[in-house]
């Protein structure tokens, strides 16, 4: 019976891994967020699998964010080439620097697109800093210096920076002024642009966010390994890794919701992070103690299998026994029979020749 139920388990176990091996993306993001009891299972796929799972939710990531901030590059330059047109003062492009006829800084505070601060004068790394500082402070907002442009949004980790001779050198252009910036704009010149913008933003995003995430999971990681070594259980630290991989599953999907909420209506979590790493590690723990709880079970099962083998080992044996002493006892008994035979065979001898009659001696 014992080894009928464990060649079943074997089965079944056999099943289990089939399915995983065959498991898509959108199984596996389930499994992650309803079927924690299957991480053990789906870390033994490797390391490999674990980071082109976690690469694909970064995808998804990264895309909202850069579809969201090209969405508001576009709105700000719509709104900005009227401003530019009407207010902002002359500037004019030339070999990678941009001059502005103004003596100061200048600070333009949106509530759509944050603080923007226009300064080609200075080159001073404390000055650079004070405005992103006081960019950060505001959320979102844009630095534009004489050799760069810096943006800064909310849902950013950390500002993007970009180099105006290498992005516009890419599209043909040297240099430019005022007047060619709003024609360049009103004549749709500016689609090639959305789209460089796009693509470097996308691989930015992917790299800081795929970085970023691989950090946590590392923590976590770390975290779930000291569990596991409180509860004496053993594991490698790679296979507790991949596990902190997929239990960063529903806290990646939080952010990419939080980011459509934040673009449409200005929706913000002040401790958002301390909740991403939290809800991630709260998984990874379930797991692990589900998977001591397994262990716990099948460790009973194993006893319980144990003593019963035992219980049958020693009826077998006492089984044995009585049958080995009955054995010994027919075999006593046989001999006292035979011996008895034996007696009555000679006395019965004896008798006749004490019976033969008397003139047989003549």
């Amino acid at each position: 019976m014992a080894s009928e139920n464990k060649r079943n388990n074997v089965e079944e176990k056999k099943e289990e891994n089939k399915e995983l091996k065959g498991m898509g993306f959108f199984k596996k993001v389930k499994y992650s967020i309803f079927n924690i009891e299957k991480y053990p299972e789906m870390a033994t796929e490797g390391i490999g699998k674990a980071l082109s799972y976690i690469a694909k939710l970064v995808v998804a990531l990264a895309m909202v964010l850069s579809i969201w901030t090209l969405y508001q590059t576009y709105q700000m330059i719509n709104e900005g080439t009227n401003y530019l047109e009407n207010q902002f003062p002359d500037f004019s492009y030339s070999d990678g620097t941009l001059t502005v006829n103004s003596e100061e800084a200048i600070v333009i505070e949106n509530e759509q697109f944050g603080k923007i601060i226009v300064d080609t004068k200075t080159d001073s790394e404390e000055t650079i800093n004070q405005y992103l500082n006081q960019i950060n402070e505001y959320g979102t907002g844009a630095l534009v210096l004489k050799n760069r442009v810096v943006l800064k949004n909310i849902t950013m980790i950390g500002e993007v920076s970009y180099n105006y001779q290498e992005s516009l050198n890419s599209m043909n252009l040297t240099e430019f002024n005022k007047q060619d910036v709003v024609n360049y704009v009103q004549n749709g010149q500016i689609n090639s642009l959305y789209f460089s913008v796009f693509i470097s933003l996308f691989i930015y995003s992917f790299a800081m966010y795929f970085i970023n995430t691989l950090w946590y999971a590392i923590i976590i990681g770390i975290v779930g390994y000291f569990t596991m070594w409180i509860l004496k259980m053993k594991m490698r630290y790679i296979a507790v890794f991949n596990m902190a991989v997929y239990a960063l599953t529903l806290s990646t999907i939080l952010n990419i919701i939080y980011l459509i909420v934040n673009i449409f209506f200005n929706f913000t979590i002040e401790y958002f992070s301390i909740m991403y790493v939290t809800v991630a590690t709260i998984y990874l723990l379930a797991a692990i103690f589900i998977l001591k709880t397994d262990l716990m079970k099948k460790q009973a099962e194993v006893m319980k299998i144990v003593e019963a083998q035992q219980i049958v080992k020693k009826e077998l044996e006492e089984q044995e026994k009585k049958e080995q002493e009955e054995k010994e006892e027919r075999k006593k008994k046989d001999k006292e029979e035979s011996k008895d035979k034996k007696e009555e065979k000679k006395e019965s001898k004896g008798n006749v020749k004490h019976d033969e009659p008397e003139g047989s001696n003549a």
